[in-house]
C-alpha cells in the first residue's frame, strides 16, 4: 500500500455527515472541491457518519471526478436501516452525540460476513462508485463495546476480516484492516495467522497530544508487518486546529493549557500548529497517510499550506525540552 499512499494528504469525510454540526450542501461540495483544488486524491468515509449522510454527499460531489484519478475508503460494521421516529433510542456508546445533526436513521452494528458484504454493496450505491480501494472494519474497540469489544472481534474475525482478505485476493480491493480510536484491536489483528490486513486508520493515537503509546508498541509492530498506518484525527479531534474538542468531547482546562503552550513554541518559530501536528504524524515510517476532516473549504487550504510549512529543527527541540513530544518520535528531515 506504501506505493499508493506515501506522503498523502487525505481527506477524511465525517464532517460532510454533519458531525457537531448541520452544514449545507453547498458547504459542502466547496469543501471537496477545494480538497481536489488542493492536489488531495485520498478520501475515506463511512456509513456511521450521519448514518449514510457522509458517503451519499461524497459521491454525490466526486461523481464529475474521473474515477481512476482517485483513491476511495470506507467502512464496514455498520448497517444503515430507515428512519427512526425516536433517534435518541440509538445506542452508539460514548461517542452517541457525534452526529445528533445526521439523518435519523437506524443503525445495526453488525461484523459477520453478510453483514459486510451488504455493507460494501450499500456504500457503493451511497458513494456511486462501481469499486472501493480500501475497506476498513469500523470501531471494534473499547470506546464503542467497553469489555465486550473482543466479541465484537471476534465476529469480525469469523466474518468481515475473511470477506475483505478474500476480495483482496480476487483483486476487488487493494487493502483492508481496522478503522479505530484504540491501538489494541490493531495489535490484536497483526498477531492473527489466518489473516493479514494492509493498512490500518487510527484515529487520534498518534498525534502531538497522544502518541507515547502508539509509538512504543504498535508503530513498530505495523512497520515491522508492513501494515502501513494512516493517521485520523491528527488535530486531535479539533484542540489543535482551533476547535474546543478533545477525544470527541469538550476539551478539558489540562488539555487546553497543553496546547496553549504548544501554541506558544509555534508562533516563537512562526509556523501554525497544524504544521506541527500534521508533520509530525508524518514523519513516523510506519505512517503512510494522514487524512484530517475538513467542513470548511478555507481549512483545506490551510491543510496543504501546513504541510509544505518548513518547519525549523529548533521547534522541535524546544517541543523535546518542554517533554511535548516523545524523545523517542521520529521527526520531519526538510
Amino acid at each position: 500500500m506504501r506505493e499508493l499512499l506515501t506522503g498523502k494528504l487525505g481527506f477524511g469525510t465525517a464532517p460532510l455527515g454533519n458531525m457537531y454540526r448541520s452544514i449545507s450542501e453547498e458547504e459542502v461540495f466547496a469543501t471537496v472541491d477545494a480538497a481536489w483544488d488542493n492536489g488531495i486524491r485520498y478520501f475515506d468515509s463511512a456509513p456511521f457518519y450521519g448514518a449514510g449522510l457522509a458517503e451519499s454527499r461524497l459521491g454525490e460531489a466526486l461523481a464529475k471526478r474521473n474515477r481512476d484519478e482517485y483513491l476511495l475508503s470506507t467502512k464496514v460494521g455498520r448497517i444503515i436501516l430507515d428512519e427512526l421516529e425516536d433517534p435518541s433510542t440509538r445506542d452508539l456508546g460514548e461517542k452517541g452525540g457525534l452526529f445528533e445533526f445526521g439523518r435519523t436513521n437506524k443503525i445495526i452494528n453488525d461484523y459477520s460476513a453478510d453483514a459486510t458484504l451488504r455493507s460494501i454493496e450499500e456504500s457503493l450505491t451511497r458513494l456511486k462508485t462501481d469499486h472501493l480501494d480500501f475497506v476498513y472494519v469500523h470501531d471494534i474497540a473499547q470506546d464503542f463495546y467497553g469489555d465486550a469489544w473482543i466479541a465484537q472481534f471476534e465476529t469480525a474475525r469469523n466474518g468481515a476480516f475473511k470477506v475483505l482478505a478474500k476480495l483482496r485476493e480476487e483483486g476487488v480491493i487493494k487493502g483492508w484492516g481496522l478503522g479505530v480510536n484504540k491501538t489494541e484491536p490493531v495489535e490484536l489483528l497483526l498477531d492473527l495467522e489466518e489473516v493479514k490486513p494492509d493498512v490500518t486508520l487510527l484515529a487520534g493515537r498518534y498525534t502531538l497530544l497522544d502518541h507515547d503509546y502508539a509509538l512504543q508498541r504498535l508503530m513498530p509492530k505495523a512497520y515491522k508487518n508492513n501494515v502501513d498506518i494512516v493517521v485520523g484525527g491528527p488535530y486531535s479531534s479539533g484542540i489543535l486546529a482551533g476547535g474546543t474538542h478533545f477525544e470527541y468531547q469538550k476539551a478539558s482546562p489540562e488539555i487546553i493549557a497543553k496546547v496553549n503552550k504548544i501554541k506558544s513554541i509555534t508562533d516563537r518559530h512562526g509556523i501554525s500548529i497544524k504544521s506541527a501536528a500534521l508533520q509530525f504524524s508524518l514523519a513516523n515510517p510506519a505512517v503512510a497517510a494522514v487524512i484530517p476532516g475538513a467542513s470548511k473549504p478555507q481549512r483545506l487550504i490551510e491543510d496543504k499550506a501546513a504541510l509544505n510549512t518548513v518547519i525549523p529543527t529548533a521547534f522541535w527541540q524546544e517541543m523535546r525540552d518542554e517533554n511535548l513530544i516523545s524523545e523517542h518520535a521520529p521527526l520531519p528531515t526538510k
